[in-house]
Formats: C-alpha cells, sequence, structure tokens
C-alpha cells in the first residue's frame, strides 16, 4: 500500500509551488486518462489542457509557465522529473527482513546482516560478502568470492560468476547474468578455436539498473566496470573488458564489444551495435539499429550502419525511400537523353 502525503509536502519535495489547495492528500499517481481520486497525475505540455475538465485526478503536476488548472497542482521545471520522483517516494516501502528461505544453500565463511531476505532456492558460495537491507529473489545464483553492498535488490534467477563486485542500491532485473565468460578465442589456419581463458571480474558500481537477461561479461584480464548511476535495459550484451560511464543509457538489444568504453552520460537507442576496441566520449548519443564501428568524439549525434552524423543520416535516409522513383526518373531521362542524341545525330548527316 503507497503512503499518504498533503500535496504541500510533495511540492517541497521537488522544490515546486503549490497551485490551489496545498492540504489535499495525495496517496498515488497515475497517468492523465486513468487517474482518480487521491491521485497526482501529471502535464509534460499544453497537449492535454482542453482534458483538464474531464480528469479525474485530486492533483496534476504542471510546467512552470501553467498558472491555473481547475485543480489544485504542483508547478516545477520538469514534470517529468517530479513525477517519477514523487511516485518513487509514494510507492517507498520500509525494509522488511524476511531472513533466510529454508531451501537456500549458504557456502562458508560468508558475511551477512541478521536483517536480510534470500528467498526460496538461493545457491551462494563461499566467501560471499552482503551488506545491509539487501534483497534475493529466488532461484539466484551468486558464486564465490563476489561482494554485494548495501539497500541492492536481486530479482529472481539472476547469476553473479565468481568475485564480482556489486555496489549499494544496484538493481538487477529477472534472468540478468554478471560475470559470464567473455567471448574471447583464437583460430589456427585449419579453423580450429582455442578459447582464451577468461580470468578477470566485473565491478558494478551505486546506483545501476540491469534490465532483464542483460548479459555483462568478466573480462579476460582486470575489470569490467559498469559506473555508477547507469541504467542497462533488457537483453543487452557488455562483452569483456567493457567500460559504460557514468548515468550511461544502454537501450534493449543493443550490444558493446570487447575493451570498448563509453563515456559519461552516453546514450545508445535500440539494437545498436559498438565494435571492439573503441571510445565513445561523453556525451555520445546513437539513435536505434545503428551501427558504430570507429571512436566518437563527444557530444556526437549518430544514426544509420555504419553510422554517422544524425542529420546527414536523417537525410540520407529520406533520399533512400526515394530511390524508386528517381531510378524511374532517371530512366526516363535516359530515354530522353537517347531521343536527342538520335535526333542530333540525324540532324548533323543532314
Amino acid at each position: 500500500m503507497s503512503r499518504s502525503y498533503t500535496l504541500q509536502e510533495l511540492a517541497e519535495f521537488v522544490d515546486g509551488k503549490v497551485l490551489g489547495d496545498g492540504a489535499v492528500e495525495i496517496n498515488g499517481l497515475n497517468g492523465f486518462d486513468l487517474a482518480g481520486p487521491g491521485d497526482i497525475t501529471f502535464l509534460v505540455d499544453k497537449k492535454n489542457m482542453a482534458k483538464v475538465p474531464e480528469c479525474r485526478a485530486s492533483a496534476c503536476i504542471v510546467p512552470k509557465r501553467f498558472d491555473s488548472l481547475g485543480l489544485p497542482g504542483i508547478a516545477v521545471d520538469r514534470p517529468d522529473i517530479a513525477a517519477a520522483r514523487i511516485h518513487t517516494l509514494l510507492l517507498k516501502k520500509d525494509y522488511a527482513a524476511t531472513g533466510i528461505h529454508p531451501s537456500a544453500v549458504i557456502g562458508s565463511d560468508c558475511h551477512m546482516p541478521e536483517a536480510i531476505s534470500i528467498g526460496a532456492h538461493v545457491a551462494i558460495g563461499d566467501g560471499v560478502q552482503i551488506g545491509e537491507r539487501v534483497t534475493i529473489h529466488p532461484g539466484v545464483v551468486i558464486e564465490e568470492g563476489v561482494t554485494i553492498g548495501n539497500d541492492t535488490v536481486i530479482y529472481a534467477n539472476v547469476t553473479i560468476a565468481a568475485n564480482c563486485i556489486i555496489g549499494d542500491r544496484v538493481y538487477l532485473h529477472h534472468g540478468a547474468v554478471i560475470g559470464s565468460d567473455g567471448f574471447g578465442f583464437a583460430t589456427d589456419a585449419m579453423g580450429n578455436h582455442y578459447s582464451k581463458p577468461q580470468v578477470g571480474n566485473v565491478r558494478i558500481d551505486d546506483d545501476v539498473q540491469i534490465g532483464a537477461c542483460s548479459c555483462v561479461d568478466c573480462a579476460a584480464f582486470g575489470t569490467t566496470w559498469i559506473k555508477a548511476g547507469v541504467r542497462i535495459d533488457n537483453q543487452v550484451q557488455v562483452a569483456h573488458n567493457v567500460v559504460i560511464g557514468e548515468n550511461s543509457v544502454i537501450v534493449a538489444q543493443s550490444g558493446i564489444a570487447g575493451s570498448s568504453t563509453l563515456g559519461r552520460s552516453v546514450v545508445l537507442g535500440a539494437k545498436v551495435g559498438v565494435s571492439g576496441h573503441i571510445h565513445l566520449d561523453d556525451g555520445v548519443m546513437v539513435a536505434a539499429m545503428a551501427g558504430v564501428h570507429n571512436s566518437q568524439p563527444k557530444g556526437a549525434l549518430l544514426g544509420g550502419a555504419p553510422a554517422f552524423d544524425v542529420k546527414k543520416w536523417g537525410r540520407a535516409t529520406a533520399a533512400y525511400s526515394r530511390l524508386p522513383e528517381m531510378i524511374k526518373e532517371i530512366r526516363r531521362l535516359r530515354k530522353e537523353v537517347d531521343r536527342l542524341t538520335a535526333l542530333k545525330k540525324e540532324g548533323d548527316e543532314i
């Protein structure tokens, strides 16, 4: 069950300005068309202003340029950010430790606090160090030598391989695999493959979230490093020795090949491929389904495969969609040139 706050309390929480009655009680947040009594909703622009009289919410978060709504509200610079913060606050629950399920298997020389939640059929190897207020859901496998920080949540069927380091407030969603072998091998002249042992680990810093069925491979040597604040979506592949900078966002089904590095606040759209041993500097943004084959400078905006400047890519894509008509026109012009050439030849002969 969500908590309840007055509109005034929520406005202070997000540094906003109250519009109307600040004593209104709020216990939930919902979308504009779904919100009802007791809920707060949000508007990011004027598109839904005409619908405000039909809105059943008790209050609304709006941009600062809105002076009045016809219902109580909170005016802020960024309604989307304020809505996310308020929704998280309303849903926040005090940590309640459930203990260790009888079916869990715990190795030797492990350190874990008394207040912990470990679900059914969890397997924890030797020498694992677990911080305060950690929740480990059913079916999780944690191999030997792993360190897990405070307030981390590990969802069902996650696997964390040996010697990986997980920070504070990390969320590893269902089926994620942290520290599996990197894809490394050498091939001889006969086409035989010889696996290269992958003996490094994975380090995941504080406040990182990794989506369902994503894989972060261990380093061949050293560490694969996901820095603080990174968001990784579902079904993402991060190869050995990759470094992802702070607050970067990697969207679903993207893949980053071995030893590539990303700076701060890099954004990769869905299904982006990044080749190995390159560097994307701070603030690089790559459009969905692009393929990046070389290093990119700070703030570069890219699209296409191979990826290049997003504005040029947009114009090229628009031209590509017109190719059938352009080919028809070229054929027509060629016939016209042939006709005029024939007429000129006849004139020359006369």
